[in-house]
């Protein structure tokens, strides 16, 4: 996923990304140990989108006020 993408996302989606995405990892891993992964170029893509997120969170911590604003959820009568 691209930067622009990922800016786009509120703190707790980008946190639930990283940890489905570090879940990925773990697999994509226990595959290569087991001679089963296809694409082995999969890991450094996982591994540097997860760094972009990271670095996204970080960067907000640091700067508040640049993360964009919680989805609102309509109540509907």
């Amino acid at each position: 996923m691209r930067a622009f993408e990922l800016r786009q996302l509120s703190d707790t989606e980008l946190t639930k990304r990283i940890q489905e995405e570090e879940d990925s990892l773990a697999n994509l891993k226990f595959q290569k140990v087991m001679g089963q992964l296809e694409n082995p170029m999969k890991i450094g893509h996982i591994r540097k989108d997860i760094a972009r997120m990271k670095t996204i969170l970080r960067q907000r911590q640091l700067h508040p006020g640049t993360a964009p604003a919680e989805p609102v959820k309509a109540a509907h009568a």
